[in-house]
């Protein structure tokens, strides 16, 4: 279905691994002592985020005066400690093994770059990827096209001929930002910009 493409990015959590379990106990951790809870349905939009971005909405919404970077350093920090914890591979991967050797592959993540290749290590996907870029490999995030421009850049494809796996709306904005096409995984939904 997708031979027309030269290259597949993919998104990581919630995409091609199943993290948030793990994602939501770390946040729960780190707010706690900080007199904040975690909202799962005011985090759920910013789903692709960077960990500073959703540490911004969480600092709003509750009204504290907190550094949104130090309550994201805290949650990185918290998170590695579990990282391996509960997660596990999602059908998306069936994908991947069919393209694997036939087009070259990237992840285009939210997740910071050592944090992606740990995960994708653990899970012994990491060799089925030409390229990883991580939140900290860009300055614009999604739903800036950034990430997924330079992933197209990195394996050597026109954006153009590339298709994105994506399962948060920030994501597909930056698909279609950068003229990629993609695939909605939430509901399998294939479209084109």
């Amino acid at each position: 279905m997708y031979d027309k493409y030269q290259g597949l990015i993919f998104d990581m959590d919630g995409t091609l691994i199943y993290t948030e379990a793990t994602h939501r106990k770390a946040w729960k951790q780190v707010l706690e002592p900080h007199g904040m809870h975690f909202d799962e349905a005011k985090v759920v939009p910013f789903n692709g985020s960077p960990t500073w971005r959703i540490a911004k909405m969480i600092i709003e919404s509750h009204q504290v005066n907190i550094d949104p970077y130090q309550l994201a350093r805290e949650k990185t920090k918290a998170l590695n400690a579990i990282l391996f914890d509960d997660v596990s591979i999602l059908p998306i991967i069936d994908i991947v093994k069919n393209y694997y050797g036939k087009r070259p592959m990237a992840i285009g993540t939210g997740s910071e770059h050592s944090m992606a290749e740990a995960l994708l290590r653990h899970l012994d996907l990491l060799h089925y990827f030409d390229v990883i870029v991580g939140a900290d490999d860009v300055t614009h995030h999604k739903p800036n096209p950034q990430t997924f421009l330079r992933c197209a850049e990195l394996i050597g494809v026109p954006p153009e001929c590339c298709i994105v796996f994506e399962d948060a709306d920030f994501g597909i904005m930056a698909a279609q930002a950068a003229n990629m096409a993609y695939v909605d995984v939430r509901i399998s939904d294939y479209k084109h910009s």
